[in-house]
Parts: C-alpha cells; sequence; structure tokens
C-alpha cells in the first residue's frame, strides 16, 4: 500500500514522533496507519501518543544573549503542569533549545526540530525524550533571535522573557555601560509590557480604533457629549498622546526615575558611556498568553488518575 506526505504528517500528528520515524514506520508496515502506530510504539517512538492532545500552556520562558556572537534568543516551551517549569532536566533542555536557536538560526519551529541538540541527535529527539520522561505533554510554542548587541532578562522563574536589541556605535557597542542600560531596559519590558518602540512603530489602524473609543466614551459621558465637535478631537488628541505615553516604550516614564521616559534614559546611559546606543527592537514573551489553560482542580486530577 503506497503512502503520500499527508499520511506521513497525520502518523506524526497522531504519535508525535519524528518526520524520518514515521516515514520509516509507513515503510516498514506498506502503509498501513494502525500498523504504522504500532510500530513506533513497540520502538518506543510514540511514548506521547496519548499526551498529545493534553493541553499545555504552562512551562518556561527563556531569554539569553551569546556576548561574544552577538547573538540573543528568547523561547518558550510549554508543559501540562506549573510544577514542570521548577525541573532541572526540563530547564536544561529549554536552554539547549535557545541555544540552538542562537547557533543555527532556524527560521521557525519546524526547522528547529531537526537541528542537533546537546546530549542528543535533534531537538525533536531530545524533546521526544523529555515527554518520555517527565510524563507530560510539551511542545516548543516559539522564538525570537536577534543578532547584535542584545540584552536579556528573565522573570518569575520563566514566567516573562524579554529580548532588546541595540544599534550601538563602537565606542559603547559590547560595553558595560550599554549591558547595564539593556538590563533596566529590559526589565522596564518585562514590568509594563509596552505594545510598541515609539509612535512610528504604531500601526495606523490601531490609532483609528483606538480614536473610535475615545470618541465613543466622550459620547457617552453626559458631562462632555454635548462639546462641540473640534473640543472633542483636541480631547481626543490629548488621551492618543496619554495612549503613546502608555503603549510605546521609549515614551514610557522610566520605572527607577519617573522624572524622565525610557529615551532620555537610553540617551543619558550613551552619553555618560561618551559614544551612541539606542533601543532597536525588543520582543517580549509571557508564558502561556494566548493559550487556553486547563481548569481542573487538584482533586478532578487525582480522580482522573485513579480512574
Amino acid at each position: 500500500m503506497a503512502f503520500t506526505a499527508k499520511d506521513v504528517q497525520a502518523l506524526r500528528e497522531r504519535t508525535g514522533a519524528g518526520m524520518m520515524d514515521c516515514k520509516k514506520a509507513l515503510t516498514e508496515t506498506d502503509g498501513d496507519m494502525e500498523k504504522a502506530v504500532d510500530f513506533l510504539r513497540e520502538k518506543g517512538l510514540a511514548a506521547q501518543a496519548k499526551k498529545a492532545g493534553r493541553i499545555a500552556a504552562e512551562g518556561v520562558v527563556f531569554a539569553t544573549v551569546d556576548t561574544a556572537a552577538k547573538v540573543g534568543a528568547v523561547v518558550e516551551v510549554n508543559a501540562e503542569t506549573d510544577f514542570v517549569s521548577k525541573n532541572p532536566d526540563f530547564i536544561a533542555f529549554v536552554e539547549s533549545v535557545a541555544a540552538a536557536v542562537i547557533k543555527y538560526n532556524p527560521a521557525d519551529v519546524e526547522a528547529l526540530l531537526p537541528l542537533p541538540c546537546a546530549g542528543y541527535g535533534s531537538v525533536e529527539e531530545a524533546l521526544r525524550d523529555k515527554i518520555f520522561i517527565i510524563g507530560e505533554n510539551m511542545k516548543i510554542r516559539r522564538f525570537i533571535r536577534y543578532e547584535g548587541d542584545c540584552a536579556a532578562y528573565v522573570h518569575g522563574g520563566g514566567r516573562i522573557g524579554v529580548l532588546v536589541k541595540f544599534s550601538a556605535d563602537a565606542t559603547t557597542a559590547g560595553g558595560a555601560a550599554l549591558a547595564e542600560c539593556g538590563k533596566d531596559v529590559a526589565m522596564q519590558i518585562a514590568a509594563l509590557n509596552p505594545l510598541y518602540l515609539d509612535e512610528a512603530a504604531v500601526p495606523a489602524e490601531d490609532i483609528a480604533r483606538e480614536r473610535e473609543v475615545l470618541i465613543a466614551q466622550i459620547k457617552n459621558d453626559p458631562k462632555l457629549a454635548d462639546k462641540p465637535a473640534n473640543i472633542i478631537d483636541k480631547m481626543v488628541d490629548g488621551r492618543i498622546g496619554k495612549f503613546y505615553e502608555n503603549n510605546c516604550l521609549l515614551k514610557q516614564a522610566f520605572v527607577k526615575n519617573g522624572d524622565i521616559t525610557v529615551a532620555q534614559y537610553v540617551a543619558d546611559c550613551a552619553k555618560a558611556a561618551g559614544g551612541a546606543f539606542s533601543i532597536a527592537c525588543f520582543t517580549r514573551f509571557e508564558k502561556g498568553e494566548g493559550l487556553a489553560k486547563r481548569e481542573e482542580n487538584f482533586a478532578d486530577e487525582v480522580a482522573n488518575m485513579i480512574k
């Protein structure tokens, strides 16, 4: 019985085994899907088959920088429970994933999985091993990689990870002043969660939507609803300015000194270092954001285990 690439993908989704392992299983079983599943189970390659459908929204976010290579990465690896985030073996795996991202620069998670991983043939094999040993469904969800002068910060034991990239001149690149500034900026991003770098980075549609909301708020306020249109426009402009201050990193008040903005703090750091640097871009990952969470309580979980 012949099989197609879609059959290989279907077997992979069903068992969690690697692409080449699935292809081999279908070859060995003449394309029979059920026999291929049994083949993988017998080889211990489908140990996570029953786990693949379980919700994985916990885990760890990890950010790191290879200062010698001038490359940084932030990754999120999910598991089913928060207990796993404290497992040294799981944490070591997440760190090895970040190292592979930094070294090999994969385009996406699919491209990452076949790449070499410390102590294993590939990242995918390491992932399968952790699922088998720890006993939870796990997924490498996402990553970002920057080349250049970077700063990384991890908050709350892996709940939030931040990676910041700077543009720096020869005087300040790789220096202690930039590193210290980078740490402060990364902590700012972790704490206040800016959505954009500056005003120019805000999409026009976001501002248009914000204006609509603000106009509706004013018109729904009995004290303001009768104001002339030009007055309402000025009020909206003022509130849009506040939107920028709250959501644009460079316009936010610096958490360590509320009298200056982040932009002013960075400029002051660069001036003190005798050179110039600026924030080019940043990424903030929060563990499990946007994912469905398990709603079972501990008693239900124990009951299900007994069953």
